[in-house]
């Protein structure tokens, strides 16, 4: 089941609580803002969520600038070396941390690579199509992306370490994954499949 399957399914079921209990409240996706609370959810943790999902909605729209600049230059989207130091430094940084938090954080960010790359490969193939020319001013991947990408990382970081333990709850994946279809959007490229790679481990139970 894709993340809009799941969303949805939730959207539907929670407008028929609403309509049960007399409210005439939206479902998150069609509000545009984070819900005051669900079951047995705080507006607080509602917030953390969202602010995962705004996190990794700013790091796919990096991925876009990373195409550019790869399209300019040649370099294959593929840079598995880079990956690993990424991954080792993370390791390294969370040594302290217990191994399941250690390998959670770790599969995530691979995710996240995982969909980045997604939306670089079907940029390059539209351009390839269109016999795109090189970009005239490209980010450049040391001055302008690295930096922040770099931002980003301590901030997803600590997002998710707060975020995981609501993870446990059905309910609390079956909102990420409705607000996920708003909060992660407006990119070129293949946003759907991105999406669901990018979100996929914090649906799983």
């Amino acid at each position: 089941m894709t993340v809009r399957n799941v969303a949805q399914t939730f959207c539907g079921l929670l407008c028929v609580v609403l309509s049960l209990a007399g409210c005439q409240v939206l479902p998150p996706e069609q509000s545009g803002a984070s819900a005051t609370s669900i079951g047995s959810l705080s507006a607080l943790e509602l917030k953390e969520i969202d602010h995962l999902l705004e996190l990794i909605n700013q790091r796919l729209a990096v991925a876009e600038k990373v195409a550019q600049a790869k399209w300019n230059s040649g370099a294959p989207i593929d840079d598995p070396l880079r990956e690993r130091k990424i991954l080792a430094d993370l390791a390294a940084g969370m040594h302290d941390a217990p191994e399941a938090d250690r390998s959670f954080a770790l599969r995530f960010f691979q995710a996240q690579f995982d969909a980045g790359k997604i939306i670089q490969r079907d940029m390059h193939a539209q351009w390839q199509k269109q016999q795109h020319s090189p970009f005239a001013q490209p980010p450049d991947l040391a001055r302008d992306i690295r930096p922040e990408l770099d931002r980003l990382t301590p901030l997803l970081i600590d997002t998710l370490h707060r975020v995981r333990p609501l993870l446990m709850q059905a309910e609390v994946r079956d909102y990420l994954a409705a607000r996920s279809l708003q909060l992660i959007a407006l990119h070129d490229g293949n946003i759907d499949a991105a999406r669901d790679e990018a979100v996929s481990i914090l649906l799983q139970p």
